[in-house]
């Protein structure tokens, strides 16, 4: 049963998303460009601003107002086909797309499906999925800003796991050991690329996995 006090959330947080995605990170590029910063950098940043304002935000949320994943689902389906159709069509928003990869697509549909399967899997502990996500929105986003502080490029870089690390075990302890070795994981999972399986599938899955495996096996690492 859905609720109105969700449906109007869920129009907030789409409506915040696009405003993230049209109008705030096109500023940001702008500024940055006028600047002197090289596209490829801003685009890169903007990405991670995206990652933060509206993954992680949306999804230390969902936990807060949603009774069901439903709605989250839909909405994340929603911005994955908006995005994948600006691809399809050659329309891509260059502040933060690149003709390169689709990662802001896989980003929706782990989104979704990761918070998702949380709360189907659990009976509705949406902790489950949650945390997986803030890895990957905001743990992510800190090793992606570390390492183009650095290099000024996409790239690897065990410095970036590093800061990584520093934010996601920490965080991970709101769901006791097994969320802080879930952080830890996630941190290390992200310095490799196995392709056309990009971090925004590697980081959600391995940690997800491992809350999971907690949660039926070893319900005591989930509190410290």
């Amino acid at each position: 049963m859905l609720h109105v006090d969700e449906l109007a959330v869920t129009f907030l947080l789409f409506s915040w998303v696009v405003f993230v995605v049209t109008f705030l990170t096109k500023k940001v590029y702008n500024l940055l460009i006028k600047q002197g910063m090289k596209p490829n950098v801003v685009v890169y940043y903007n990405r991670k601003i995206v990652h933060v304002l509206a993954g992680g935000l949306c999804a230390l949320i969902v936990p807060i107002v949603y009774r069901s994943f439903v709605l989250p689902l839909l909405m994340s389906i929603i911005l994955a086909i908006l995005l994948f159709s600006l691809h399809k069509n050659n329309r891509l928003m260059y502040w933060f797309q690149t003709r390169d990869n689709a990662y802001e697509v896989s980003f929706c549909i782990m989104w979704g499906i990761t918070i998702s399967l949380g709360w189907i899997l659990t009976g509705g502990d949406f902790r489950i999925g949650v945390l997986p996500i803030l890895f990957m929105s905001i743990g992510d986003a800190v090793t992606g800003v570390v390492r183009n502080m650095i290099y000024g490029r996409r790239t690897k870089s065990w410095w970036g796991n590093l800061a990584m690390a520093l934010f996601s075990i920490p965080i991970g302890a709101i769901m006791g050991l097994a969320g802080m070795f879930a952080g830890a994981v996630a941190s290390f999972i992200e310095h490799f690329e196995i392709k056309p399986i990009d971090d925004n599938v590697l980081i959600p899955l391995t940690s997800f996995i491992t809350l999971l495996l907690a949660h039926h096996l070893a319900p005591w690492s989930l509190t410290l």
